[in-house]
């Protein structure tokens, strides 16, 4: 009898246990929506994503290394909408024009009544070039009638205070008024900022703000990415295995906030995850991953 009821029991629990397991599988698959999948040949190698403020459900995207001097407005379910071409740094010594863009940011700039795409040149995996370079581009209003359409940057080459870092983070902070670089290697990264307002063909040496420690085994633990929302009152900085979240308090700067705890958010482990942005209204985020047909991923923060 007592065999019986001990049988009984531990059937009782492993039911338990079951069911508490599929509801937690359950309640963390509902923390991510796939909206879509990138579609098109010729966007690979996505290692950037920033919300259009100017086009409402457009998101900006662009490949990293190899890629010629353009980026593209998509759709949130991951329809091609426009392809926009720039003119590249003259002396970048890639036949491409740019060597090896990593990140994007949509911001302010020099006119108030308009908004600054901000394309960040700043991958450099042998730590060897003498400056980076960060392309501002007015921000376009979407034409269906004229998809691929050429648009005039102006550069900005930054140098760093110490040395070459590889890095493919760029943040731009509205409140600040400043561009972030966050470096991307090593055991601990560093974050660089200069100011966002800026002259064409300026040179400018970064300024060294602070060192982040994230634990982890390299590559996984490197930072492929980061956005600041448009109100400047979030962060969010991600690696292959992780997103982590920081929000600011009064008139605290970003880069003195991610010296705090940061909350680690949950994520859906993607292919080769880079980008990460966040939505106009600041409730949500998207990240993707490099490869092709690469799901387009929504999670709202906490």
């Amino acid at each position: 009898m007592m065999s019986l009821i001990r049988k009984i029991t531990l059937s009782v629990i492993a039911i338990g246990v079951m069911l508490i397991f599929a509801y937690a599988q359950k309640k963390f698959r509902d923390k991510e929506i796939i909206t879509g999948y990138i579609k098109g040949d010729i966007m690979d190698e996505t290692s950037g994503i920033a919300a259009s403020t100017l086009n409402n459900g457009v998101f900006y995207i662009h490949n990293d290394s190899g890629d010629t001097s353009r980026f593209f407005a998509i759709s949130t379910d991951g329809t091609l909408k426009a392809t926009y071409n720039f003119n590249p740094e003259p002396h970048s010594g890639s036949p491409y024009g740019v060597r090896d863009m990593e990140d994007i940011a949509v911001g302010p700039g020099p006119e108030k009544d308009k908004n600054y795409v901000y394309l960040g040149d700043i991958g450099d995996n042998a730590a060897s070039h003498k400056y980076i370079t960060i392309y501002r581009i007015e921000e376009p209003k979407l034409d269906v009638e004229e998809p691929t359409k050429r648009l005039t940057a102006e550069q900005l080459y930054l140098k760093y205070p110490d040395k070459p870092k590889d890095a493919e983070t760029m943040m731009v902070d509205p409140v600040g008024q400043l561009i972030y670089i966050v470096s991307k290697r090593n055991n601990s990264v560093i974050v660089y900022t200069t100011p966002l307002n800026y002259k064409t063909g300026d040179t400018v040496t970064l300024d060294k703000r602070t060192t982040l420690h994230f634990g982890g085994i390299p590559p996984f633990k490197w930072i492929t990415g980061g956005s600041i929302s448009k109100d400047g009152s979030q962060i969010l900085l991600r690696n292959y295995n992780r997103v982590f979240y920081w929000k600011r308090t009064g008139d605290m700067p970003i880069w003195e906030t991610m010296t705090q705890k940061p909350l680690k958010l949950y994520y859906k482990k993607e292919k080769q995850g880079e980008a990460i942005g966040f939505t106009n209204d600041g409730k949500g985020y998207y990240t993707a991953s490099e490869g092709l047909d690469q799901p387009i991923y929504y999670y709202k923060v906490p």
